[in-house]
């Protein structure tokens, strides 16, 4: 595949979920590929090896959360090499993202990539999510790699303002795991996500707390974070 047929492929893809893809945006997410594909020759990032594979599993998978993004303070949890925090960046260049991953050799090549792609409103937290303390609360946390809905809010849900939102993204739809969460966070939509090209089950779980953390930081109200 060449390089217009791989710009062409996103550009349809983001349409099929609603986005307008510019040209210098799907020219970032094409060198974020490029990158991908390098550095997964010396650290073994990801099992999808093809860019065909990469721009729909990795790329386009990551850009179906656009339409759930809240605020202006964004937050992706075990981030590995850096899915979806990096895709969505490029695309919301006005929003900060807060990409955390717990794995020295993932942290780098996300800290390497963000500057070779010229990603400036990307913040690298080489931090296990549980133990990161930030200054201010997110109003997003999102995760693509997670274990259960109950790990996610245990692990993560201090992270997230009173009004945030935490988004889940699954494959199939998880009712046992929404069951089984505590009473502290609550289910608000569970959304059914269609990827261009793949008839792959994805479901997006979107959880907000039912009350603070003990303990949480709290973060002042700016007016640019009422969006």
């Amino acid at each position: 595949m060449i390089r217009d047929e791989e710009r062409q492929l996103l550009v349809a893809g983001a349409a099929d979920l609603g986005l307008v893809l510019e040209a210098e945006r799907a020219d970032a997410l094409l060198r974020l590929v490029d990158e991908l594909e390098a550095g997964n020759a010396q650290f073994n990032l990801t099992a999808i090896r093809d860019r065909p594979g990469m721009l729909r599993k990795h790329v386009l998978d990551s850009l179906s959360l656009q339409p759930y993004l809240r605020g202006t303070r964004l937050a992706d949890v075990g981030t590995g090499a850096g899915f979806p925090g990096l895709p969505l960046a490029i695309v919301n260049p006005e929003r900060r993202f807060s990409l955390i991953e717990a794995t020295g050799k993932k942290a780098r090549f996300v800290t390497q990539t963000a500057e070779r792609i010229g990603c400036a409103n990307v913040d690298v937290i080489h931090s296990r999510a549980e133990t990161y303390r930030p200054f201010e609360l997110f109003d997003t946390v999102m995760a693509r790699a997670l274990s259960s809905l109950a790990d996610f809010v245990a692990y993560a849900g201090h992270l997230c303002a009173p009004d945030g939102r935490l988004l889940a993204m699954k494959g199939k739809r998880p009712d046992e795991e929404m069951s089984a969460l505590p009473k502290s966070f609550r289910v608000l939509a569970v959304h059914r996500l269609k990827l261009p090209g793949l008839d792959d089950e994805r479901h997006l779980v979107e959880l907000s707390p039912t009350r603070p953390w003990p303990g949480a930081a709290t973060r002042p109200v700016h007016h640019r974070d009422k969006l």
